[in-house]
C-alpha cells in the first residue's frame, strides 16, 4: 500500500489525512511534535476549564469545509433555523443538510453571537468599527473632524504605491481613523511598526472591509436588512459556528476517525531529517519521545511544518542563498495567560473578545471563554479569561516563570480597569511558538525558497505555517484538499492552485458551483 506521509497534525495535517483516506487507497501517516493534535487550534484543559489559543471563529464561505466540520460535530438544533444557516443553504450547490435530530449540545456545533471592542483610550469601541451614536460620542468632535478630512484626503490622494501595512490602512480609512483603531494594535502584534510591514498582510486578513462597507453595513442594519453569508465581509460576519468544548474538540474527533479508518497519527513525534534525491522526497527520519530514531519511507509527502524547519531538515540542504532566505523568516510567538476571576470591575461583557487599543499596557487583547461556549468554563460562579500577548522567544516576558507572567497580567488588567488584582482564583500560562509568519524582512524574497521547495514532485506545503501565509483555519483546510486532489488525480507539477488559496477573489469567496 502506497503512503502519504503528512508533518504537522493541525487543521491542515488532520484535513489531509482524512481527504486521503475518503478518496483513496493510499494510507496516511500523520507525523506532530506535540502531545495532542489541533494545532493552533487545539484546546488546553487546566483544572476543569479550557482554552482557546487565539479564539477560533468556525465560520466559511466554503461548503466543502462546512461539510467536512458538520461530518464529525453536527450543529445544534437551532443552527438550522438561523439566518446564516439557512441563507448559505439557499446559495450553495453542493451543501450537505446535517443531520441534528439525537445531538446534545455537548457534542454538537454552537450558534454563537459575535461580539468584539476596541479599548481605545479608556473607552470602548464596537469593532468591526459601526457608525452608531456611542461611537460617535466616543470619538469626540475634535477627532470626528479629523476622521472626515483625513478620510477625504485619503479618498482624493491615496497613496498610489501601496509598499507597507501602513499605506493600506490609510488609503482605507485615513490617518486618523489608523492611528485611533488599528496603528497600536498591529504594531503589538508584530513587534514593529505599521510602516515596515508589507502590505500583503492588510490585503489578506483585512481584505475589502473598508468605510464605505461601514457605512453601506450601517445603513442596512438601520432599516433591518441582513446580509446573506456569501455577501458578507468576513470581518463584518454577525454569528459564528463553535465546538461546545473549543476548536480542539473538532480535531480530537476527526483524530479518532482517522485512526479508526486506518490512518496513523505519530504523537511526540520530531522530523530530524527529510532525504532525498533526483527531485523526489524518498523517506525522513523522526525521533520519536522515548528518544529512539525511525526512518519512514513514503511515497507523497504533505507538510505543516514551519518552512524554516523544514529546509534545514532537507537532505542533502537546499543551495545556500535559499537556506538563507528561509532562516531569516521571521514569526511572531504568542503567549496566553488564562486568569480565573471572581469578579470583573466591568459588569455584563458580553464580548468574545476585546482588543487593548493602548501603548500603556503590553496587553494584546483579551478573549472571554466563558461567553465562547458553556463548555469553556463549567463554573458559572467564576470569569475565566485569555489574556494574549505577542512576542518573540527571545523577549523577557516569554522568559518569566509562570507566576511572573501572571502578576504582570493581572497588573495590567487592573491598569485598564478590568478586574483587580485580588480577585484571581487560578491561572494557566500557554506558550506558542512560530504562531503567526510574519510579511516582514526577508519575506520579500519569500518565492525563491518557495520555488526552490516547489522543485520536489511528491512534496506538498499546506497550512499557515508550511506556506508561511497567514491563513484562517478554513483556508489552511482548502490548501490541505487541494493537494490531496493533486495526488489523487496524479498533477504533481501543478502546485499553483494551493498557493492560490485565499489570494483571488475566486478562493475569498469560494463559490461552489458545478463549473468552478
Amino acid at each position: 500500500m502506497k503512503k502519504v506521509i503528512i508533518i504537522g497534525a493541525g487543521p491542515a495535517g488532520l484535513t489531509a489525512a482524512w481527504e486521503i483516506l475518503q478518496k483513496s487507497d493510499l494510507k496516511p501517516i500523520v507525523i506532530e511534535m506535540d502531545s495532542q493534535v489541533g494545532g493552533i487550534s487545539k484546546t488546553v484543559f487546566h483544572n476543569g476549564k479550557r482554552m482557546d489559543l487565539g479564539g477560533h471563529r468556525f465560520f466559511s464561505k466554503s461548503s466543502k469545509v462546512l461539510d467536512f466540520w458538520f461530518s464529525f460535530l453536527p450543529p445544534e438544533k437551532k443552527i438550522k433555523d438561523s439566518q446564516l444557516f439557512t441563507s448559505y443553504q439557499n446559495q450553495s450547490h453542493s451543501f450537505k443538510t446535517p443531520n441534528t435530530k439525537s445531538t446534545s449540545s455537548e457534542e454538537s456545533f454552537l450558534l454563537r453571537p459575535r461580539k468584539s471592542r476596541i479599548y481605545f483610550e479608556g473607552k470602548f469601541f464596537d469593532y468591526p468599527i459601526s457608525l452608531s451614536a456611542k461611537t460617535l460620542k466616543n470619538l469626540g468632535l475634535i477627532r470626528l473632524i479629523k476622521v472626515f478630512f483625513t478620510y477625504l484626503s485619503a479618498k482624493l490622494f491615496p497613496i498610489k504605491k501601496e509598499e507597507s501595512l501602513e499605506d493600506f490602512y490609510i488609503n482605507r480609512f485615513g490617518k486618523e481613523l489608523y492611528q485611533t483603531f488599528f496603528e497600536s494594535y498591529t504594531g503589538k502584534v508584530w513587534g514593529i511598526p505599521c510602516k515596515k510591514i508589507s502590505a500583503e498582510w492588510g490585503a489578506q486578513r483585512v481584505k475589502n472591509l473598508s468605510v464605505k462597507k461601514i457605512i453601506k453595513e450601517a445603513i442596512k442594519s438601520f432599516f433591518g436588512f441582513k446580509n446573506n453569508l456569501k455577501e458578507a465581509e468576513t470581518s463584518l460576519i454577525e454569528q459564528f459556528l463553535y465546538p461546545y468544548y473549543g476548536p480542539g474538540q473538532l480535531w480530537e474527533e476527526v483524530a479518532k476517525q482517522i485512526e479508526k479508518k486506518g490512518g496513523e497519527i505519530w504523537l511526540n513525534s520530531i522530523v530530524e531529517k527529510i532525504n532525498h534525491c533526483d527531485g523526489v522526497i524518498s523517506d525522513m527520519e523522526v525521533r520519536m519521545k522515548s528518544g529512539s530514531t525511525s526512518t519512514l519511507k513514503g511515497d507523497y509527502f504533505i507538510s505543516s511544518m514551519p518552512v524554516q524547519n523544514l529546509n534545514r531538515a532537507l537532505n542533502p540542504s537546499p543551495k545556500e542563498e535559499v537556506l538563507s532566505i528561509s532562516d531569516n523568516l521571521s514569526y511572531r510567538d504568542f503567549l496566553v495567560v488564562g486568569v480565573e476571576l471572581k469578579n470583573l470591575s466591568k459588569k455584563n461583557i458580553k464580548d468574545n473578545w476585546i482588543y487593548i487599543q493602548s501603548g500603556k499596557v503590553k496587553l494584546g487583547r483579551i478573549q472571554f471563554f466563558h461567553n465562547w461556549s458553556p463548555g469553556m468554563n463549567p463554573n458559572s460562579s467564576t470569569y475565566w479569561l485569555g489574556l494574549e500577548y505577542f512576542c518573540f522567544t527571545d523577549d523577557e516576558i516569554w522568559n518569566w516563570e509562570d507566576s511572573s507572567i501572571a502578576d504582570f497580567a493581572m497588573d495590567e488588567l487592573e491598569k485598564i480597569n478590568i478586574a483587580k488584582k485580588e480577585s484571581l482564583i487560578d491561572y494557566k500560562v500557554v506558550r506558542i511558538p512560530k504562531a503567526y509568519p510574519s510579511y516582514t524582512g526577508v519575506y520579500s524574497q519569500f518565492d525563491e525558497v518557495k520555488n526552490w521547495v516547489s522543485r520536489f514532485e511528491n512534496l506538498f506545503l499546506v497550512g499557515r505555517n508550511g506556506m508561511h501565509k497567514y491563513n484562517n483555519q478554513d483556508h489552511s483546510m482548502l490548501t490541505a484538499m487541494k493537494a490531496v486532489d493533486l495526488i489523487i488525480n496524479n498533477s504533481l507539477d501543478n502546485k499553483t492552485s494551493i498557493w492560490e488559496v485565499n489570494t483571488e477573489k475566486e478562493y475569498h469567496e469560494e463559490v461552489d458551483t458545478a463549473n468552478s
